[in-house]
């Protein structure tokens, strides 16, 4: 199936591959894993594997900043030249997830096992034996790191953004922390066994959004006082939810 037409670059083309048995690292095995994902020119294309940031999709690239930026004609990753492939992490966009129906029973998983997903998706299903480059975003760019450490043969670059192959620690992992804190302390969450999305799920989601994106200098322009502030909330983070 064909999702929306493409600014300036092929319409992409939305499929699912299905992991059977797909083994987790925590030991758990699955017996239907779906991993949803977009591709964009043809196969017979250059293949580049590119993958999302926390919170997004493969789908979610599909905009005038990102994919229309590289991928129309003669840009850096022309899809008339390419074969560009985005999937969508476990946990993610129309991937397998607990909130699929499985909630807290959903098998832990970490980026080692997107990254197992992903290796499946491109050897298996798509018989890519080489990619020109893995690029990634923010967890994306985590898994890059990881393509490269774990399938170093498989790809020619590696392109990681907005991410460091270290541990996380500091402002990172405290605002992480709190963000999850504030659902577990939810009375909906429920432990996990929620009826529906806890309340507090829409107000970490809006954080997470606006600490991760901006930078300083932009969100002073964007909200230069505490009226423009509020209005600037309501509309970019508050109204999409």
């Amino acid at each position: 199936m064909n999702a929306v037409a493409g600014l300036n670059y092929p319409t992409p083309k939305l499929n699912v591959f299905v992991a059977r048995d797909f083994r987790f690292q925590s030991g758990t095995t699955m017996p239907s894993l779906n991993i949803h994902y977009a591709t964009i020119g043809e196969p017979t294309g250059i293949p580049i594997l590119v993958l999302h940031g926390t919170t997004g999709s493969g789908v979610g690239l599909l905009n005038a900043q990102f994919a229309g930026e590289l991928f129309g004609l003669g840009q850096p990753l022309d899809a008339s030249k390419y074969f560009i492939i985005l999937p969508d992490a476990i946990g993610a966009g129309g991937s397998s997830k607990p909130s699929d129906g499985l909630r807290s029973a959903f098998p832990a998983y970490n980026y080692n096992d997107m990254v197992a997903a992903q290796y499946q998706l491109i050897t298996r299903h798509l018989g890519i034996t080489r990619l020109r480059a893995v690029i990634g975003h923010s967890m994306g760019g985590m898994q890059t790191w990881l393509w490269g450490q774990q399938h170093p043969d498989l790809m020619d670059l590696l392109v990681p953004m907005a991410s460091l192959p270290i541990a996380m620690g500091g402002r990172n992992w405290l605002m992480r922390r709190l963000l999850i804190e504030s659902i577990r302390r939810d009375p909906a969450w429920n432990s996990g066994n929620y009826a529906e999305q806890p309340p507090s799920l829409k107000l970490a989601s809006i954080f997470f959004a606006n600490a991760c994106n901006g930078g300083d200098q932009a969100l002073q322009k964007n909200a230069p006082n505490a009226d423009t502030g509020d209005a600037w909330i309501e509309k970019k983070f508050i109204a999409p939810f």
